[in-house]
């Protein structure tokens, strides 16, 4: 009897073993045919090094936040970490970031950190920003292929002095089949107030739907794929309207844009980031008609847009109630965290 119940023991567990080996081979056969996109307003990701050029005197070692190397390495290895765990089993294709000052920290965020394994590759351009922060574009080489890069320079003509970060344009080809194009962007700031600066981020937004139609005139079923830190929420004019990117799917047409942050806009207690006690919804992703409709080749796969909130990304929020998310520094006093924002992602699958 004891015999009989040992090999049935034996019997059953070998089942299940191989129940989970062949899941196991199912999610990772699946995830050969996932791309998945990531931005991620990193936050001051800067170097330890006093640039003459750029206002960046805070983040250095003599500098009122006194940073330096380990804090340094602390970051690098915080954003590591989140990229690694938004990937799941399959570390991303692509990641947007932006508040990077240089090259030099992309390179050590690459090269320095545990996606060092990964083989991640850079595009990146210096924009005139007076802080020296930067947007950026890493890409897996095995899953997309870059064709053309551009910074699309920003200059407004009511305010001269002013400089803002540039519009990162990438085009490439995902899995050696289907061509795409990626906005990476980062508008200017409401430091100063909302209505001051609002005319900046309408204008930065004119430049993209400009550079957007420009694309469309030449291919009217165009891939696009927008990513940023707008600085505004999905339902502020420069994004709805200037923009143009729309709410919902109804009617949709070629050359339209369709915001797939919009279902967070209307939840108080989500969002990307979080402001007196408020949540907004800046860093949003965009894509075009293609990308949704996904009559052939790539297309957005049905869980659309996600915001990538685990517990570890939040702390107490002591005075506004609730939780915010943990910060590298709040105000003067370091805490070892990650950014004031949460890192948003979505999955392209070819039809």
């Amino acid at each position: 009897m004891k015999a009989g119940k040992l090999i049935y023991i034996f019997i059953l567990s070998c089942s299940v073993f191989l129940f989970i080996e062949v899941k196991s081979q199912s999610e990772l056969s699946s995830n050969k045919n996932r791309f998945r996109i990531v931005f991620y307003n990193v936050e001051n990701l800067f170097d330890i090094y006093d640039d003459s050029l750029k206002m960046d005197e805070e983040f250095t070692p003599g500098g009122i936040k006194g940073w330096n190397n380990k804090k340094f390495y602390k970051k690098l290895n915080n954003i590591s970490k989140i990229i690694m765990s938004i990937g799941e089993w399959d570390p991303p294709a692509v990641v947007g970031l932006c508040e990077v000052e240089n090259r030099f920290v992309l390179n050590k965020l690459i090269y320095e950190t545990p996606l060092k394994n990964i083989g991640y590759k850079i595009v990146h351009e210096e924009s005139p920003d007076k802080r020296g922060i930067d947007v950026a574009f890493l890409y897996r080489p095995d899953k997309f292929e870059p064709l053309w890069h551009e910074a699309i320079g920003v200059y407004f003509p009511f305010d001269t002095s002013s400089k803002t970060r540039d519009i990162l344009y990438v085009k490439g080809v995902i899995a050696n089949t289907d061509t795409i194009h990626f906005f990476v962007n980062h508008w200017p700031s409401r430091y100063g107030g909302y209505l001051v600066t609002k005319p900046k981020r309408e204008f930065v937004a004119g430049v993209l739907r400009t550079k957007v139609d420009s694309i469309f005139q030449t291919d009217i079923e165009a891939k696009i794929l927008i990513m940023g830190d707008f600085n505004d929420d999905p339902d502020d004019e420069s994004v709805l309207n200037v923009l143009n990117a729309k709410s919902d799917t109804a009617g949709l047409q070629n050359t339209d844009l369709f915001n797939l942050m919009f279902i967070y806009e209307k939840k108080w207690k989500s969002g990307t980031l979080k402001y007196l006690g408020k949540w907004n919804v800046f860093d949003q992703l965009i894509i075009s008609e293609a990308l949704f409709s996904g009559v052939s080749g790539l297309k957005i796969s049905d869980e659309g847009a996600k915001i990538f909130n685990p517990d570890f990304l939040f702390e107490e929020d002591m005075k506004y109630l609730g939780i915010k998310p943990f910060r590298t520094y709040s105000g003067p006093k370091y805490q070892g965290g990650f950014s004031d924002h949460l890192p948003i992602y979505l999955d392209l699958i070819f039809n």
